[in-house]
């Protein structure tokens, strides 16, 4: 048999990078589930997009994970392996606020991949409904949902498999895709594709600033704005006896986040816990306006959405928050909701007793959670019904679940439009049959 074949893919979020190495066999038969991923890297350090006054070194910063994957991939199979790095919305928000800055960091990580015996073929910045996409795309391929191989030997649609939502959230976007059982009506929100001899109109809609990293900023800001003279900002998601400072210049250093109208000085903010989930989730809602137009559905925003249906998964932020609180085992709603006020009242002392591995980023868990709740149910409308619906994983098939996949199935053209014909030809008993009888005529 042919060696399998190998690709690769960064994917340069907002707060970090990751390289992914997939492989699958050279003589695959274009099925779903055939591709595996074999290794993912971390990148020491932050996002691309934090590197934009020091762009050599978001070049220099992928190099220990590219020398990884040379040592997993066999030096005959690394000139034909697929290589792409796609960034997400760190790099879209650099884009806006200095497009010359976005090309730099990108004209230096190229240059450090090219370095590299690959088959490199670009850096690009995908779009958010690429990002959504490509996200339903892996979790579909990963839960064989598009296609089986059936009983009679051959890839079909399979019969009552509802494909699955997808539910991302990251450092600077959060994306919502799914398959609605409405025709969509705003052609923003639409996405075609045509997968193994099926068609899907997919609805999906990025929100950029409400990834984590970046609403929490806002919500700081926010609480920042309530009281400008004061040096004092008392923060409701944060807990009883936690404390830190946070400069004004890095409060307000994103698009995200737009300076007040008078610009003050740089100054050093207190930020004190109060430890106070009622008055986190009236801040957190604050942030969004969730009003809709006359006679439409919407998320947020405006943003036009039908109801949710289906089944969905929700991965990345979603997952590791409340994979923290014990939270990803299919809990309602309404315990989730016990679960995330009761953590919120702990103090900081009593948190640090309880997680003394965790002190990064323990204060922040509380904000994280209720804004993750308020995003679901207040922004994407589902209710303790439709919550069931919701699967909050990881990985799924040992692969972790991302756009990654999706967007190197989709660009390596691994899932074809039409359907997969039989390929098999008649099965091994005919031939063994006529070949019998052959030889008995002969004899």
């Amino acid at each position: 048999p042919l060696p399998p074949q190998y690709g690769l893919v960064f994917d340069a979020g907002s707060t970090h990078t990751a390289l992914y190495v997939y492989q699958w066999p050279a003589d695959k038969e274009n099925g779903t589930g055939i591709v595996s991923q074999v290794e993912s890297c971390t990148v020491n350090g932050s996002g691309i997009s934090s590197y934009a006054d020091d762009p050599t070194q978001a070049g220099a910063s992928l190099k220990p994970c590219l020398d990884k994957a040379m040592t997993i991939i066999p030096v005959e199979q690394q000139r034909q392996t697929p290589t792409y790095l796609g960034a997400t919305a760190g790099m879209r928000l650099l884009r806006e606020q200095n497009s010359t800055k976005a090309e730099q960091v990108f004209a230096e990580v190229t240059k450090a991949i090219r370095k590299y015996p690959v088959d490199f073929r670009g850096a690009q910045i995908l779009t958010g409904n690429e990002e959504g996409s490509f996200g339903w795309i892996t979790v579909n391929y990963l839960l064989e949902t598009l296609i089986k191989f059936s009983f009679a030997e051959k890839w079909e649609h399979p019969q009552d498999t509802e494909v699955l939502g997808a539910l991302d959230l990251g450092g600077a976007s959060t994306q919502i895709t799914f398959l609605p059982g409405v025709t969509i009506e705003d052609k923003n929100t639409s996405v075609l594709f045509r997968l193994y001899g099926t068609n899907y109109s997919l609805y999906t809609h990025s929100y950029l600033c409400y990834g984590q990293t970046q609403a929490l900023k806002m919500l700081m800001a926010s609480l920042h704005q309530g009281n400008l003279s004061s040096q004092q900002i008392s923060h409701p998601c944060y807990p009883r006896g936690y404390q830190e400072n946070v400069t004004t210049a890095e409060l307000y250093n994103s698009p995200c986040v737009p300076a007040p109208s008078t610009p003050s000085p740089a100054q050093v903010l207190t930020v004190t816990g109060t430890g106070d989930p009622a008055a986190c989730r009236t801040a957190i809602q604050k942030l969004f306006n969730f009003t809709c137009g006359a006679n439409r559905t919407c998320g947020f925003n405006g943003v036009y959405q039908p109801p949710v249906r289906g089944q969905f998964f929700a991965f990345a932020g979603f997952y590791y928050a409340f994979h923290f609180l014990n939270l990803t085992s299919q809990q309602s709603l309404s315990h989730v909701n016990t679960t995330v006020w009761a953590f919120c009242n702990k103090t900081w002392s009593e948190l640090v007793a309880t997680f003394p591995q965790d002190k990064n980023y323990l204060h922040t868990y509380c904000s994280v959670a209720i804004y993750i709740l308020t995003l679901l149910v207040d922004g994407y409308k589902f209710d303790e019904q439709t919550w069931s619906s919701i699967h909050f994983s990881q990985k799924a098939a040992n692969t972790d679940i991302g756009w990654t996949l999706g967007f190197m199935l989709n660009l390596t053209n691994m899932i074809p439009t039409e359907a997969l014909e039989h390929l098999k030809g008649h099965q091994p008993s005919l031939w063994a049959g006529a070949i019998s009888f052959i030889v008995l005529a002969l004899v």
